[in-house]
C-alpha cells in the first residue's frame, strides 16, 4: 500500500543517513545547477509552478530529499511507492487517495515513486491517465537513463531532471554537521574523529551521502567511550571497522565496482564458472539485472566483437528476455549469455580500431571527404566534380575495385586489424585477399 512521508523525529533507532535528511533547500548540499536562486528549476519550485517529473542520479544523490521537500514547499499531500514492491493495483490506491484529498482538504498530491525504472512497460501505462488528468504530480526517482527505462508516453509528460553525485568535499560537510548535530546526528554520542578518516569515507562512498553516513554511523558506535564520555576514533581504530563495512555489497559504492570488475574480468578470461558465480552474486544482491545485462552488451562488442558476431545479439536478446519476463525467470537468460560470452572466442580489435580512428581524427581533423565519394543529386554539385571517377563494385565480378575510400593523405591507414581467432580469422583472410585483388586491378588500370 502507499506510504505516507515519515516523521524521522519521532522514529527511533533510525539510521544516520535517514536522520539526517535534509528537511529544507538550505539544508541540501549539491545540487546547485537546480536550487541555486538563480537557477530556473528552484525558481519554478518557490513559485509552485511545479510538474511530473523523473529525478535521474547516482545513488545518494538525495533524489528522495529533493521530492519530499519539493512536497514541504508545495504544503502537497505525499504518498510513497516502491517500484521493487508496488504494482498497478497501488498506483490506483494512491490516485483514489489523491481524489479524496483533493476534495476534502483542496490539497495536491505528489506521488513519488522510487526506482521507477522497475516497473514494467504495463506498469508504467497505468500512470499516465493520472499524469494526464492532473490526479497527482509524479516524481519519480531513477538511477538508469530515462531514455531507455521509461516508456515515451511518460517521459513526454514528465520533465526530466538530473541530479549530479556528491563532491567528496560536499560528502565530508555532511559528515562534519552529523558530527556536530545533537538532536539529529552523533554529537550527543561526542565523537572526535580524525580528519583523514573522514576525508577517506567522502572519497571510498564513490559520491553516495547515504553510505557516507551510515559508514560513519558504523564507525562511531563501534568505538566506545573513553572515560570523558568521548568516542575518540584514530586512524588506527577505524582501518578495521571501515574495512568490514565496506566489504558489504551496496549497488553505489566501493564493492559494487569490485563485483562488477570481478564479473567483467572473468569472462574476459573465458571462465563460465566464475563469470556466473559473480553474475549470481550480483543478482542475489540486489543489482539490477538490466546494468548487468548492459555490461555484458559492452563486453560483447569491447572483448569479444568479430571474433564472434553472435555474442553482441545474444547479450541484446538477454536484456530483451528480462524486460520481457521480468524475475527471476528473466534472470536465467542473463546467466546464459554470461556463459555464452565467457565461452566465445575473444578478440578486442574493434575495440582497438574506434580507438585508432579516434586518434586519427584528433591528429588530423575533418578532412574533406574526396569527390568521388560524394552524393550528386543537384546539375552544379556534378559540374562541380561531385562524384565523378566513382567505381561501382557490383559491376565488378569480384565485387571489389581500385578505389580508395579514405580521405587523401590517409589512403594507407589501417585501424581494424582482425586476430587470428574465431570469426576473425575469416575477416582476416577476407581482408587480405580484397587487398591482394585492389592491388592488382590498380596496376590494371595505371
Amino acid at each position: 500500500m502507499p506510504e505516507k512521508m515519515p516523521d524521522i523525529q519521532h522514529l527511533e533507532h533510525v539510521p544516520l543517513a535517514e536522520r539526517m535528511r535534509p528537511r529544507s533547500i538550505d539544508e541540501m548540499v549539491g545540487q546547485q545547477h537546480l536550487l541555486a536562486p538563480e537557477a530556473p528549476f528552484f525558481k519554478r519550485l518557490v513559485s509552485g509552478r511545479i510538474r511530473s517529473m523523473l529525478l535521474w542520479g547516482p545513488p545518494g544523490s538525495g533524489k528522495t530529499t529533493l521530492a519530499e521537500i519539493i512536497a514541504r514547499q508545495l504544503s502537497c499531500n505525499f504518498i510513497t511507492l516502491s517500484a521493487v514492491f508496488s504494482g498497478v493495483k497501488d498506483i490506483r490506491a494512491a490516485a483514489k487517495e489523491a481524489r479524496e484529498v483533493w476534495e476534502k482538504k483542496k490539497r495536491k498530491t505528489i506521488l513519488f515513486v522510487d526506482e521507477i525504472h522497475r516497473f514494467s512497460k504495463s506498469q508504467q501505462d497505468a500512470f499516465l491517465p493520472y499524469v494526464e488528468n492532473g490526479t497527482f504530480i509524479l516524481i519519480g526517482a531513477t538511477t538508469e537513463n530515462p531514455s531507455f527505462e521509461v516508456i515515451p508516453p511518460l517521459r513526454s509528460r514528465a520533465k526530466v531532471v538530473v541530479l549530479k553525485p556528491l563532491t567528496s568535499d560536499q560528502i565530508e560537510f555532511l559528515l562534519k554537521r552529523a558530527i556536530s548535530d545533537e538532536e539529529r546526528g552523533l554529537g550527543s554520542f561526542h565523537p572526535v574523529v580524525e580528519e583523514e578518516i573522514l576525508i577517506h569515507i567522502s572519497e571510498v562512498c564513490d559520491g553516495d551521502a547515504r553510505i557516507a553516513l551510515n559508514l560513519l554511523e558504523g564507525l562511531v558506535m563501534a568505538i566506545p567511550p573513553d572515560k570523558m564520555g568521548n568516542r575518540v576514533i584514530d586512524v588506527d581504530s577505524a582501518r578495521e571497522v571501515i574495512h568490514r563495512e565496506t566489504l558489504l555489497y551496496d549497488k553505489g559504492g566501493e564493492e559494487h565496482y569490485n563485483l562488477i570488475s570481478a564479473f567483467h574480468k572473468s569472462l574476459r578470461g573465458s571462465d563460465p564458472d566464475a563469470a556466473l558465480y559473480w553474475l549470481t552474486r550480483m543478482l542475489a544482491s540486489g543489482e539490477d539485472p538490466l546494468y548487468l545485462a548492459r555490461r555484458m552488451i559492452r563486453f560483447a562488442t569491447e572483448d569479444i566483437g568479430n571474433a564472434d558476431p553472435m555474442a553482441l545479439l545474444i547479450a541484446n536478446q538477454s536484456m530483451e528476455s528480462y524486460r520481457f519476463l521480468g524475475s527471476p525467470e528473466g534472470e536465467l537468460a542473463l546467466a546464459q549469455a554470461a556463459i555464452y560470452l565467457a565461452c566465445a572466442p575473444k578478440s578486442n580489435a574493434v575495440y582497438k580500431a574506434y580507438g585508432n580512428a579516434l586518434q586519427e581524427i584528433e591528429r588530423s581533423g575533418a578532412c574533406p571527404v574526396p569527390f568521388h565519394l560524394r552524393n550528386a543529386p543537384t546539375r552544379l554539385m556534378k559540374a562541380l566534380g561531385y562524384g565523378k571517377g566513382y567505381l561501382y563494385p557490383h559491376d565488378d565480378p569480384d565485387g571489389v575495385v581500385p578505389q580508395d575510400y579514405l580521405p587523401k593523405g590517409l589512403k594507407s591507414r589501417v585501424f581494424y586489424r582482425p586476430k587470428e581467432v574465431g570469426y576473425e580469422a575469416k575477416i582476416r583472410k577476407r581482408l587480405a585477399r580484397w587487398k591482394s585483388l585492389r592491388q592488382i586491378k590498380k596496376q590494371g588500370f595505371s
